[in-house]
């Protein structure tokens, strides 16, 4: 008896650190979107209308990605609807082609319409080899619109790549 008790206490143990462990993470992301959010708003006035018009929006503060002639790149990120946080997000990329280097940067997804925002949620959500991130410089957004009811902007953090390649994005979300 005492065994089976040891074993269940062990396993609560482990479940409750490692719940504080997953919150403490996705803390540290959430302040760091945050602070990205105000970064972005202050390159480009211009991407003000996308924040407060789109039906939601999701901010990878941190991308990492590495390239020699494979490259992969992820992130997490946050989900805001009407500018509240609702969920964590997961971005994962994978192409092949020339490419090298590596890089870190920061990515927003805004949502146009409501539809679009359902379909991220709901898991079916991905870009093809075509879809480009607009990069973010001094009022680039003026000329950016949606396609599909998504837009995306992307703001280099630091590194160098070297980057002619075909791939795809895949995209994860759990609610709070």
């Amino acid at each position: 008896m005492k065994i089976k008790n040891s074993i269940v206490s062990m396993a609560l143990l482990f479940v409750t650190v490692f719940a504080f462990a997953q919150n403490k993470d996705d803390m540290r992301v959430m302040k760091d979107a945050e602070k990205a959010i105000t970064t972005l708003k202050q390159s480009d006035r211009g991407l003000e209308k996308f924040f407060n018009n789109a039906s939601g929006y999701v901010v990878f503060p941190n991308v990492g990605e590495g390239a020699l002639i494979i490259g992969a790149a992820s992130g997490n990120g946050v989900l805001y609807e009407n500018g509240v946080s609702t969920g964590m997000a997961e971005m994962k990329k994978l192409d092949i082609g020339m490419q090298a280097g590596g890089e870190a940067y920061t990515q927003v997804v805004f949502f146009e319409t409501e539809e679009a925002l359902n379909e991220f949620k709901e898991g079916n959500f991905e870009f093809s080899a075509e879809a480009k991130a607009v990069i973010i410089d001094e009022a680039v957004s003026k000329n950016a619109n949606y396609n599909d009811g998504v837009v995306v902007f992307a703001k280099s953090k630091g590194g160098v790549m070297a980057d002619v390649s075909i791939g795809g994005q895949k995209f994860s979300y759990s609610e709070f």
